[in-house]
């Protein structure tokens, strides 16, 4: 069914790729930020139709229909073009231009009823309007199940227990938190595996007070001391307290000291283990 993309399935097909490489990972409007669970976009409904507006993917798909389309898909295509419609001996139809660009079956139903058999693709002549209609909605609804990742549906994270989780974080995380880092925790985050997310590898505030910084003894003698921007093993560029930036070449006679105010962190990621990650949820969980 593919033919020359038009924009939009371009932009379309560039997202469905992307959500292969990234399937099971979060959706976009589930980003790791702070908000409370009562917020606006908190259910899958919502984040799948802000997911839907932000991707361009047109009207949300009619799934009564698609599930009358399925049993004529798979009796009809699915030996040529997969059971998902995602591609066998003939190519993949969550990418076709002719899919992407259809919204209620204005494109499909009569490339459908015509077919395109100089390409081997027969014409299905003998279906009701209706018919085809159904098998145009079921593969809207497969290109929805790859595109939209806010309908994507978790499954429950908080397996751990409790009492276990809050003896890691007494002997692995008062050593540089205190308190009132964990208090009503929970409630700052829409969903288990953001808070999960967040204590594991937290982001860094806008305000850079968890910011890389470093200081810099030159050759000359000179010292630099401010935030690291950039980095590497021919130069450091330091933003100093007073707004200055500074682009040092590292070399011979130039000493570096950096500090990283997540670098324990990162060293949790490489020995966490999945019981130890599973019991500190479950007890961040009951922190509201």
């Amino acid at each position: 069914m593919a033919e020359g993309f038009s924009m939009r399935g371009k932009l379309l097909r560039i997202a469905i790729i992307g959500s292969f490489a990234l399937l099971g990972i979060t959706a976009i409007s589930q980003e790791i930020q702070p908000a409370n669970r009562g917020s606006k976009i908190s259910g899958t409904q919502d984040r799948a139709a802000a997911t839907r507006v932000f991707l361009g993917l047109g009207a949300q798909p009619d799934k009564a229909a698609a599930a009358r389309g399925k049993p004529i898909y798979r009796q009809n295509c699915s030996f040529c073009h997969g059971s998902k419609a995602r591609g066998a001996t003939a190519p993949s139809l969550v990418t076709s231009d002719v899919v992407l660009a259809d919204d209620h079956g204005e494109h499909l139903v009569p490339f459908l009823k015509t077919g395109r058999p100089e390409k081997g693709m027969p014409a299905f002549s003998q279906f009701s309007e209706q018919q085809r209609i159904d098998l145009a909605k079921f593969l809207h609804q497969q290109v929805e199940d790859i595109a939209n990742r806010g309908a994507y549906h978790l499954p429950n994270i908080v397996v751990g227990n409790p009492a276990k989780g809050e003896t890691y974080v007494m002997g692995h995380c008062m050593s540089c938190h205190t308190a009132a880092t964990f208090t009503h925790i929970a409630s700052k985050f829409r969903s288990a595996d953001q808070l999960q997310r967040s204590w594991i590898w937290p982001t860094r505030p806008a305000d850079n007070s968890m910011a890389i910084t470093a200081t810099v003894k030159t050759q000359q003698g000179t010292t630099l001391s401010g935030r690291v921007t950039q980095v590497s093993d021919f130069r450091i560029t330091l933003i100093s307290a007073d707004g200055q930036t500074h682009v040092i070449e590292r070399g011979p006679g130039v000493d570096l000291q950096m500090k990283d105010p997540l670098a324990s962190h990162q060293a949790l990621v490489d020995s966490l283990k999945n019981e130890d990650m599973h019991n500190v949820t479950a007890y961040l969980e009951t922190l509201r």
